[in-house]
């Protein structure tokens, strides 16, 4: 499906004119060099669920859960100042495509008032706040970014710093955790949106329930986050992208394998779909028709949306 040159040429985007020469070799010597990755990584790969640990009901991952959210918050700072170019190149170009359709599918109405946890860099706030002002010429819409990492929020603070949003007051950024909004009021906001930062949650039931709590009646939650690929064709490009390819990659472009080995296997970590919606259910939100979720490319990325009753 895709070439070695394809590969090369997405990843020569992020190391600009100079390394672009040197890409092809690294990369052929890198993916030799990640065979001791891909093997521990397998067992996530072939059986996701035999990794997790017993003392969780809904998922888990080789990271103790008590230790996670101080692990990866260590990941984050490593990784922040280009976290964004290096999952770009990951994500094969895909990334940016992702997470536009994810703010088309909320099809958010004007005015309304976001939530974006874990979205310290602020893609998915600047796609939000793109939408409102394109689609719906809306200039009292806001979003509020909370992430718990402090780098990933000064990379955020720093891109908007001089944009017209920040001017109007209509993008904040606050340091805090999912499981636990403690300086954020009952029924506050229209929309709650976490993009690709629901795995790295230990509990990720205490962040549901702070979703529900923060959210308006009629309130959307709307998350975004890496699927199980059931396609039996594209799961086997899946594993070998995930396992082989993206740990990599960010060794190629920032000298980080070990950082994003440890974010692959939080995204592996990941209940499949199906568990996942179940628990969305369980947290009080009304689903929407048939399966109450979107897959994205077979299931790499999945959307998944819930309504709190009015």
């Amino acid at each position: 499906m895709f070439s070695r040159n394809a590969f090369t040429k997405v990843i020569a985007l992020g190391l600009g004119s100079r390394g672009a020469s040197r890409v092809s070799g690294s990369l052929r010597s890198l993916m030799t060099a990640t065979s001791s990755t891909r093997q521990q990584l397998m067992p996530a790969l072939e059986h996701p669920s035999s990794a997790r640990p017993k003392d969780d009901t809904l998922y888990g991952d080789i990271v103790p859960i008590d230790a996670k959210e101080e692990i990866m918050d260590r990941t984050y700072c490593k990784v922040a100042d280009r976290y964004d170019m290096v999952l770009e190149a990951m994500s094969l170009g895909l990334n940016q495509y992702w997470k536009k359709k994810f703010v088309r599918l909320m099809s958010p109405a004007a005015g309304l008032k976001m939530i974006d946890m874990a979205g310290g860099t602020g893609q998915i706030a600047r796609n939000y706040l793109e939408y409102q002002d394109l689609v719906n010429n809306d200039k009292s819409s806001s979003v509020h970014v909370v992430d718990l990492n402090e780098q990933m929020l000064r990379v955020g603070r720093h891109r908007f710093s001089s944009s017209q949003w920040t001017k109007d007051r209509r993008i904040s950024f606050a340091q805090g955790s999912a499981e636990n909004l403690v300086n954020v009021a009952d029924n506050s906001f229209d929309i709650y949106s976490i993009s690709a930062g629901m795995h790295n949650i230990p509990h990720p039931e205490l962040a549901l329930s702070e979703a529900y709590r923060v959210l308006k009646p009629g309130g959307v939650f709307a998350c975004l986050e890496y699927g199980h690929v059931d396609t039996p064709i594209v799961k086997q490009l899946h594993r070998w992208h995930l396992g082989t390819l993206a740990p990599a990659i960010g060794q190629l472009l920032v000298n980080k394998r070990e950082s994003y080995e440890r974010l692959v296997c939080s995204a592996l970590s990941f209940p499949h779909q199906r568990d996942f919606a179940k628990a969305i259910r369980r947290a009080g939100f009304r689903l929407p028709p048939g399966k109450g979720y979107e897959l994205m490319h077979h299931g790499y990325m999945v959307a998944f949306f819930g309504t709190k009753p009015e």
